[in-house]
């Protein structure tokens, strides 16, 4: 008996040596893969999209991109709309944050600005508190638990004392984007960047009837395509000046700020991107994160 326990116990050892050996490599293999997805990533954005002709104005905003916590390269190009118009009050609303670590606004807190966060989902606001604790604490960043829609915006934006000209703001909510852009009648931000349905072309125009319980089903029947942005952004007062390269967010700014800055003509037509939501995977390096921090 005593023999057979000792072989026994020798066995179920190599059989765990061999498991961490398997998932040694596992590691290696997908660390590898991974690498391997960043490279193709990397030739696709710059052998067929950032050195096509398409893209070579300097007007147009694309060749700025870059992506710290961004879906895509919107931190880019949210850079260089402002330095081409200048700021104001560096006040930024954001709705719908997701967990906080990517959005189009969180860079912008690392910049010093300040603003207002609206997430209805109670799990990401308690790791938004968690991430962004110190931001929240000194008042640079103000967080409501709330679902957003077309009759209750505007008392959020007055509880949370929003500028009437705010700085930027930044609407993805996966559904009623389009009526809640539409309802926001009394605040006159000077840029607006939407979500738009990518799934539409830019001849389509379409959105989701008005639901204020609606919810995204991970379908696309969400949100509105990029001419129906457009049209809106035209009776509010704004022109269309690009879209990010990954088909997500289309960038919008208030007409009397556009002057000659960006690339004319101002329509679906000439600015729509297909979706790539590829482009926007997370797929290796330091994992995002937000902390205390300072600017020397």
């Amino acid at each position: 008996m005593f023999n057979f326990l000792k072989k026994f116990s020798t066995r179920i050892q190599a059989i765990q040596n061999d498991l961490k050996q398997i998932q040694s490599t596992n590691k290696s293999l997908l660390a590898t893969q991974s690498s391997l997805k960043n490279l193709m990533i990397e030739d696709y954005l710059n052998n067929h999209l950032k050195n096509n002709s398409k893209y070579s104005d300097p007007k147009k905003l694309n060749q700025y991109e870059f992506k710290a916590y961004s879906q895509g390269g919107e931190d880019g190009i949210i850079y260089e709309i402002f330095r081409r118009i200048g700021t104001t009050n560096q006040y930024f609303v954001e709705f719908g944050v997701g967990f906080g670590l990517e959005n189009n606004s969180a860079f912008l807190l690392t910049l010093g600005w300040q603003g207002l966060w609206i997430e209805g989902s109670d799990k990401y606001c308690k790791r938004i508190k968690e991430k962004f604790g110190s931001v929240i604490e000194n008042r640079q960043l103000t967080l409501i638990n709330n679902f957003v829609d077309a009759d209750n915006i505007e008392t959020l934006f007055k509880q949370a004392n929003v500028p009437q000209e705010l700085d930027l703001l930044s609407i993805d909510i996966d559904g009623n984007d389009y009526w809640i852009w539409k309802a926001i009648n009394n605040y006159r931000p000077r840029v607006v960047i939407m979500e738009y349905n990518a799934v539409y072309p830019p001849y389509v125009s379409w959105t989701i009837q008005y639901n204020p319980n609606h919810r995204w089903d991970y379908s696309n029947y969400m949100g509105a395509s990029l001419l129906a942005l457009e049209k809106l952004g035209t009776l509010k007062g704004y022109k269309l000046v690009g879209c990010s390269f990954t088909g997500v967010n289309a960038f919008f700014v208030r007409d009397d700020l556009v002057n000659e800055h960006f690339l004319a003509p101002y329509n679906a037509e000439n600015h729509y991107e297909p979706a790539r939501y590829f482009l926007c995977e997370q797929t290796a390096g330091h994992p995002r994160s937000f902390g205390k921090f300072d600017n020397p």
